[in-house]
């Protein structure tokens, strides 16, 4: 395990790479909010191949563009980490190129994981982060060529509660920036072995506890267990988990049966085995390493791809 300072993957992505144009925007340009200023610089490890960020101070946006663009959708990607880290590699540019090569353009998000020491009231900046990413695709549609309609979400893990809080709690936008000409809401969601309740009976305690601290209230709980707050208005959903992970298929089940019961379009999918964390690694898992091409089947069924 090695530890290095993160200007060396911002310089890596900030190129063009095999014909993808990646460009490295800060979210917060005119000063990040919340902020408590701190000479400690962000860092990142890599545990057998997963690179995973910490210390995160600076949240970016990092925009690829396809070059073969054929849908004028857009995907906007919050890496996993349970509220600790983000797996932004493997979570994160890896899903961006695979959309790039099916020509939709990506977004991958590199949001504050909750820290005293680097922000104030830490409960709510992974969400302010994840909408003001939203708000800035939209705001910049045009300049990507990117229908305001069809501007979806997908998160891993925790990384997909925060993309399921995004989708359930977008009517409020949290924070200091407000903008109530700028919807949050997103068009589409894709929850990957999603992390969805904080309750006890199913819920995974440990992304709780890094956002809420040991022993939050009930309030807090029930605000956080995604599945308690599907309407019709939440957005079609794509889910997927495995009946042998770590963080309960229970989860993407009782999001399922929620949106179900409010005529929300959602389709589901529970592979037998594989675990936790494979994202698009090929590791002799089984047949959960072709989820992806039931996701193709989805985006093309919803006219989101070619």
């Amino acid at each position: 395990m090695t530890k290095f300072h993160f200007q060396f993957l911002f310089m890596f992505v900030s190129q063009v790479v095999f014909g993808q144009k990646i460009d490295s925007i800060q979210l917060y340009p005119n000063g990040v909010p919340g902020a408590i200023l701190s000479k400690n610089p962000e860092t990142s490890t890599n545990n057998d191949g997963i690179l995973c960020l910490r210390d995160i101070q600076t949240p970016m946006i990092y925009a690829y563009t396809p070059k073969n663009k054929t849908s004028d959708a857009a995907v906007v990607i919050y890496p996993g980490g349970g509220y600790y880290i983000v797996a932004i590699d493997h979570e994160g540019f890896q899903l961006a190129k695979w959309f790039n090569e099916r020509g939709i353009t990506a977004f991958v998000v590199k949001y504050r994981v909750p820290m005293d020491e680097y922000m104030t009231n830490k409960e709510i900046r992974p969400l302010q982060d994840a909408q003001q990413a939203i708000r800035y695709v939209r705001q910049n549609s045009a300049k990507f060529g990117i229908n305001i309609d069809k501007i979806g979400t997908m998160g891993f893990s925790a990384g997909g509660h925060l993309a399921a809080t995004v989708s359930s709690h977008f009517q409020t936008q949290v924070g200091e920036i407000i903008d109530d000409k700028t919807s949050v809401k997103p068009n589409f969601q894709m929850l990957i072995y999603p992390v969805i309740s904080f309750g006890d009976k199913f819920g995974h305690l440990g992304s709780r506890d890094n956002l809420l601290g040991l022993n939050p209230p009930i309030d807090k709980i029930d605000y956080y267990s995604n599945e308690k707050w599907v309407t019709k208005e939440t957005p079609p959903t794509f889910l997927l988990s495995t009946s042998d992970d770590f963080v309960s298929s229970q989860n993407s089940i009782e999001y399922y049966m929620a949106c179900k019961k409010n005529n929300v379009p959602a389709e589901l999918h529970i592979f037998e085995s594989g675990g936790h964390g494979y994202a698009l690694i090929k590791k002799n898992r089984g047949p959960v390493e072709g989820w992806s091409e039931r996701l193709e089947d989805w985006l093309r069924f919803r006219k989101l791809m070619k």
